[in-house]
């Protein structure tokens, strides 16, 4: 027997990434660092997964979820390290002798990168059924910083305003309270949460931690379709974090464990830095690279067209779609997609959709006319598809079982006049696999735009033990049935959308290919929701709509151009109607976005002008690859003639800078310091106006 004083440490990592475990017989196991190789354990004691259950609640009277009772009490069973091909794993066993539970915390982290994924398993372990409240998915303490040091990062998103990121100091949310004369941890706490389905419905599922004076950043996201939550607050050792899928107090989730089950948490991500903000998002973005579900879109990236945004909106038809299927293939797309509409005979389809079959008013000669038209052209053929929906006039709501939907208190759930599918039954899944593999083999689709319009709220109660329990069950059915239909389908090209983009997690996006980035149908809003887009997510996932018009000065059809150029160009627009000049506006966005796309899958953002503000009247954002850095700027009305950016990674560097779109248009100039790694640009454009730069270092 060791004596009780005696602190073991387990060290687990590679060359990008060192965790440093605490294990004590007489205190919680806390994870003492999660940072690059080489720096010295904090002192932290927050307990290394936390648990809530009714019977013993929380250590000390709060609403948090650090100090809970049973996580007080988890103790050190054993660890266990592991390597398969260039993913580390470590898995640390605890056990609470109290209420028979088990946990095991499991850790993942791809060779060379700073960040790892997180995820908590619960067993019970006891002879008596356990009811579970909440369990963490990542917990520990920020470097032994006080509050004072610290700023919180985070993202507000709403339909039409999405990523609206965010860096305040956290003593804003969290008071300075002077715990040391009291010898408590503190009490409160700030804390995001998401509702329902809509995991980025209102804030981004993703949050983060940095200490102005070092430098040193934490980022993390939660891995989840469904609800979530995280929660930051003072310690007397410094500041906490903890993160969680759906939990009883805010997502009426509870999960009862009978003898000998287990219960896994959502995944989360947490990436590391010692070189703040922007260090932290690279390793992110190469953590993210890591998670991604092989697919030959990765690499090849093709420019979408959609005849949706300001163009057909949901209207379409042979006569209006054949010109503009042509327009679009001569501006260099190489899928184009049908939106909404396409199954609807009678111009009333909100509430009746769920066949999914043709309209025969709208395509006298068959969609099949169009379909091979744009096979014709040289593009693949896309359908917008909504699947997990049936409206509430759709034969479909009949034709399956009851059983086959979200139910509350024995009926249906109703959203916006449709019933949500419980993708857990055969019967659901059966119908969406049907009307998948129809549409691709018998119509020959290669694209489809997952939409996703409602909310049904906290889940269903049907053969669940709690509301929150049924949703997470069909969350999770739902990502296995993105699995199956791309086993299938192995070369499908699959959108993210849902309202734009309220349902954007790496649950999907692990999965899919691309995420719209918005609704938002005003070109001059769109900018700071498509520079803020990579932090929430890959550049080359981000599908930011540019949708040029013929009523458009040629500065504001570039404007919105450069909008789609820095990430997955999303194209729309009455691309028939424009004069010859301006379709050689657009074909030039489109060349200069297929010119760089090679970049893209290996580029790592930056902020010049620092994280875009929702009214800011000059953006920025850098996309660094190699020795290139991809420059987008946009100059809304009402904004100074100059404005200076901050390139520190270009130091002391001489720099050749070209203006690759629009080419060598008037109006615009800059300057280099590379003593001051500052870059100062210049327009004289009346109105809105944007240049895509590159800057390549000599």
């Amino acid at each position: 027997m060791k004596p009780a004083d005696v602190v073991e440490t387990l060290r687990w990592g590679h060359g990008a990434l060192a965790a440093v475990v605490e294990i004590h017989p007489d205190r919680p196991v806390a994870l003492q660092r999660l940072g690059p190789p080489g720096a010295a354990p904090s002192r932290l004691s927050q307990p290394l997964v936390e648990v809530l259950i009714p019977g013993e609640g929380r250590a000390k009277a709060s609403q948090r979820l650090s100090e809970t009772a049973v996580g007080s009490r988890l103790r050190y069973a054993g660890a266990e390290q592991s390597r398969d091909g260039d993913w580390h794993t470590l898995r640390v066993a605890l056990r609470d002798e109290v209420s028979g539970l088990a946990a095991e915390l499991t850790l993942r982290s791809f060779d060379g990168v700073a960040a790892c994924q997180a995820q908590v398993r619960v067993t019970n372990q006891g002879t008596d059924p356990v009811l579970l409240l909440a369990v963490s998915s990542f917990a520990g303490g920020f470097l032994g910083r006080p509050v004072s040091e610290v700023d919180v990062l985070s993202a507000d998103s709403e339909w039409l305003g999405e990523s609206r990121w965010s860096r305040r100091p956290l003593g804003e949310h969290i008071a300075d309270l002077g715990l040391a004369a009291h010898g408590q941890h503190g009490r409160g706490r700030y804390a995001l949460s998401s509702t329902g389905t809509w995991s980025s419905g209102r804030y981004v599922p993703m949050g983060g931690l940095a200490d102005r004076r070092t430098g040193q950043t934490w980022l993390w996201q939660i891995e989840h379709n469904g609800a979530w939550g995280w929660e930051t607050g003072e310690r007397l050792d410094g500041v906490y974090v903890v993160a969680t899928g759906p939990t009883d107090a805010d997502h009426q989730w509870s999960q009862t464990l009978a003898a000998g089950e287990s219960f896994t948490t959502v995944p989360v991500s947490v990436a590391v830095s010692d070189d703040g903000l922007e260090g932290a998002v690279a390793a992110l973005t190469a953590h993210r690279r890591a998670l991604l579900r092989p697919h030959p879109d990765r690499s090849a990236l093709p420019v979408v067209f959609n005849d949706y945004m300001n163009t057909l909106m949901g209207d379409p038809t042979t006569a209006k779609l054949l010109p503009l299927v042509d327009a679009a293939a001569a501006a260099g797309a190489e899928i184009f997609c049908v939106d909404a509409g396409w199954y609807d005979d009678d111009g009333a389809w909100w509430d009746s959709v769920g066949a999914w079959e043709p309209s025969r008013t709208r395509f006298p000669g068959g969609i099949q006319e169009v379909l091979g038209h744009i096979r014709d052209r040289g593009m693949t053929p896309g359908l917008w598809l909504e699947p997990e929906v049936i409206g509430v006039r759709s034969p479909m709501a009949d034709k399956l079982p009851p059983e086959a939907f979200l139910q509350r208190g024995g009926r249906r759930v109703a959203e916006h006049g449709r019933y949500h599918l419980d993708l857990r039954h055969p019967a659901a899944t059966g119908h969406l696999d049907q009307v998948v593999d129809r549409l691709v083999e018998e119509l020959g689709v290669g694209y489809f735009k997952l939409d996703y319009n409602i909310n049904p709220g906290a889940g269903t109660d049907l053969d669940a033990d709690s509301a929150g329990a049924g949703l997470l069950a069909c969350n999770r059915a739902h990502l296995a049935w993105l699995d199956g239909v791309l086993d299938r389908h192995p070369g499908l090209v699959l959108e993210n959308c849902a309202s734009g983009a309220m349902r954007m997690d790496y649950a999907l996006l692990s999965r899919l290919n691309l995420q719209s980035t918005s609704d938002q149908q005003d070109f001059l809003r769109y900018p700071p929701i498509a520079v803020a887009a990579p932090l929430s997510m890959l550049p080359e996932q981000a599908a930011n709509w540019a949708y040029p018009q013929p009523d458009m000065t040629d500065e504001e059809l570039v404007f919105t151009m450069c909008t789609g150029v820095l990430g997955r160009l999303y194209l729309s627009g009455n691309l028939p109607a424009m004069s010859a000049a301006q379709l050689d506006l657009v074909r030039a966005g489109v060349r200069a976005h297929r010119d760089l796309r090679a970049d893209l899958v290996r580029a790592i953002p930056c902020w010049p002008l620092g994280l875009p503000g929702w009214a800011d009247h000059w953006l920025a954002l850098g996309l660094r690859a190699g020795d290139t850095t991809h420059l987008g700027l946009w100059r809304r009305p009402g904004a100074a003639e100059t404005s200076v950016l901050s390139l520190p990674h270009l130091a002391g560097r001489a720099v050749q800078i070209e203006t690759v779109y629009p080419g060598d248009k008037a109006g615009w100039g800059h300057s280099w310091d590379p003593q001051t790694a500052e870059l100062s640009v210049t327009s004289t454009v009346t109105g809105p106006t944007a240049r895509i730069l590159k800057l390549r270092t000599l």
